[in-house]
């Protein structure tokens, strides 16, 4: 397992310029890494066996990948989070949440706004009927709500989480389930921001007139 998964995955040499970035703010970079053993390497994995959250990882990381404009080969994250399922899952099950994904990708957000002065805005998009044969129902319903969680988050209501109760998922696991996908969220766009920094000069990263390289050095020090 990488020492540090955010550098890994933005593939950051020690002693180079976005490594010392992230020195700067050495608490929010061991927080990063903490919040991910606590969330895919717990030393008691309850009701959200490592299996399964590897295989939320990989799904989540899948539709980033279709966010990012990248549909063909799996990004670093994805191959990352496939690989740390292979090891824990048959080929099958691997397979099927590639799968998934595949099937689920969508640009999105979606959704309907609550505000009644909003609604004209609602955007409707895919949503994700995850077949059950291979992953079984309760994993295919937590992809389901994975799913909701990245595309359709203005949509993530309580009555949402009543299919998860019906598949078996207890509270415990319900809480882990949304925190494991808030997660992947936060860490997926923070290395797409690296990985962004990475391919810009840096005069263009120190120059306030830049706002992409701006935005993403703000994001990188988050």
């Amino acid at each position: 397992m990488p020492h540090d998964v955010i550098d890994h995955l933005a593939e950051i040499p020690a002693g180079s310029r976005l490594d010392e970035i992230r020195r700067a703010r050495p608490d929010a970079r061991e927080h990063a890494q903490q919040s991910f053993l606590a969330l895919l390497e717990p030393a008691e994995p309850g009701e959200l066996a490592l299996e399964h959250r590897y295989a939320v990882a990989a799904y989540v990381a899948l539709l980033h990948d279709a966010a990012d404009g990248a549909p063909g080969t799996p990004g670093r994250a994805s191959a990352f989070y496939l690989e740390l399922l292979a090891d824990a899952a048959e080929a099958a099950l691997v397979d099927g949440v590639r799968d998934a994904a595949i099937a689920g990708r969508a640009s999105g957000p979606y959704g309907d706004y609550r505000e009644p002065r909003l609604r004209g805005e609602a955007v409707a998009g895919p949503v994700a009927a995850i077949e059950r044969g291979v992953l079984g129902e309760r994993l295919a319903v937590a992809l389901e709500h994975a799913h909701l969680l990245v595309l359709h988050p203005r949509d993530a209501r309580p009555e949402a989480l009543r299919a998860l109760t019906a598949a078996g998922w207890g509270a415990d696991a319900i809480v882990s389930l949304s925190q494991l996908v808030a997660f992947l969220a936060f860490q997926l766009r923070l290395v797409h921001g690296l990985r962004v920094l990475a391919a810009t000069p840096d005069p263009a990263i120190t120059d306030p007139a830049t706002p992409a390289s701006a935005a993403a050095l703000e994001e990188a020090r988050a």
